[in-house]
């Protein structure tokens, strides 16, 4: 299985909304001959990018290697959502942690969705941001918690920009009458991840960095210098940065065994016009509900609905995307029945066992940051700064999340598969209950 080819032709974007609207960089020449660089960057992502553009603004010589094209994988496909914190919600972080490392992860979490805004405006980027994601609780036994959730957060970490929704407040501001309460977090956000890997991507070329598109890594040779080889060239660095994710295709066993790749989809409406729009999400708030299996979904800038949801058993994507996404679109949102679909897609991301990040130094001057789990916007653009600082000898925040627990997958790559499986089956069931 070639997670890179089995779904994609490689050197090309998906048939995406948001390749229909975002211009690219590039393209950028294929990596050929002999390389030297200070830092060699794998992948082209929002962790590359980050780590390429943090390191060519301390000085360092960056060249960044991407397998097809930057943004093409789940940097350039994602929901868009940008969540304050962790995968985890901080109660779960203090009893697995205690009370002090949860609060150094909020703070990280916090500082992440901050330098995403903070590079939008140094880069002048057209993404669409909007403040706003609401978590929507399908079931009525979710309502205390969120609840409490709330006070805990307001009384133990002083944020007070979140705020719970009762039924009424979640059916003003969400078109789905099965909802029965939520939460809206108005420091979180969404945005177009297309636009911001791109965005990323010329602030990158603007401080130095070299980028290399349909530059495949077949090989890492670990030693006092790296080398990274591609098909047609070998990069000599003092430092090596991986920034793959769910696209790591098990080409490194440490990062395979720790990283599993898992598909979703996201469906696109045609245009419904502004107000049949604010009948669904009323202040343009992103919103992600309760279900084990997902639904996630917002607006675009021109009142389509995007909506990623679906059950995924394997690698390859179904063959109907539109029936995929429908189904769950539907469920939530009966009243969309006559309205066409104008994009699918699917994507591959990487989550690990306990939904957090797996940072890791793979050798002396080896670096990996992944497995975000499904908040990598946030959390891969900081992690891209905290490995060009641990690059840079200041380790301190980097070992902090290398530090977190991050087991590896029951029986190894072989048994990853049979296990999501059986636990997706599980877990759609309880949805349904």
């Amino acid at each position: 299985m070639d997670i890179l080819t089995i779904n994609d032709q490689p050197g090309h974007y998906p048939r995406s909304w948001y390749a229909a609207t975002a211009t690219p960089p590039g393209p950028f020449a294929e990596a050929k001959g002999d390389i030297r660089a200070d830092v060699c960057v794998v992948g082209g992502g929002y962790t590359g990018l980050s780590s390429a553009l943090h390191l060519a603004n301390a000085g360092f010589k960056v060249v960044l290697i991407e397998a097809s094209r930057i943004g093409f994988g789940a940097s350039g496909r994602n929901g868009g959502q940008v969540s304050m914190g962790q995968r985890l919600e901080q109660e779960d972080l203090e009893k697995m942690l205690g009370k002090d490392d949860a609060r150094k992860l909020w703070d990280l979490g916090s500082e992440a969705v901050a330098l995403v805004k903070a590079l939008i405006t140094e880069g002048n980027m057209d993404c669409g941001w909007s403040d706003g994601v609401i978590h929507a609780n399908h079931r009525e036994r979710f309502s205390a918690h969120s609840r409490a959730h709330v006070e805990h957060m307001h009384r133990v970490y002083g944020y007070d920009r979140i705020s719970f929704l009762d039924q009424a407040a979640i059916h003003h501001e969400v078109g789905a009458r099965h909802y029965v309460s939520g939460t809206l977090d108005k420091g979180s956000g969404h945005l177009h991840p297309l636009r911001y890997a791109f965005g990323l991507a010329r602030m990158a070329l603007a401080a130095g960095v070299t980028l290399h598109e349909n530059s495949r890594m077949v090989e890492i040779i670990h030693d006092s210098k790296a080398k990274v080889r591609t098909e047609q060239a070998t990069i000599m660095a003092d430092h090596v940065v991986l920034g793959l994710n769910g696209y790591h295709n098990n080409a490194l066993p440490d990062l395979a065994s720790h990283v599993m790749p898992i598909n979703n989809f996201i469906a696109v409406t045609e245009p419904l016009g502004e107000a049949r729009a604010k009948e669904l999400i009323r202040n343009n708030h992103a919103v992600a509900d309760s279900r084990f299996v997902i639904n996630y979904f917002r607006l675009s800038h021109d009142n389509r609905m995007i909506f990623g949801g679906g059950e995924s058993y394997g690698y390859r994507f179904p063959a109907d995307l539109v029936a995929k996404v429908r189904g769950p679109m539907l469920q939530v949102f009966p009243q969309l029945a006559d309205v066409p679909i104008e994009y699918t897609w699917g994507g591959t991301l990487g989550i690990t066992m306990s939904r957090l990040p797996y940072f890791a130094r793979l050798s002396g001057n080896v670096f990996n940051a992944s497995g975000f789990s499904g908040q990598g916007v946030a959390l891969a653009t900081l992690a891209g700064k905290i490995v060009a600082e641990a690059v840079k000898g200041q380790a301190a925040r980097f070992d902090i999340m290398a530090n977190l627990p991050t087991p590896t997958f029951p029986g190894g790559v072989a048994l990853r598969t049979p296990l999501l499986v059986a636990a997706m089956l599980w877990y759609s069931l309880r949805d349904r209950l």
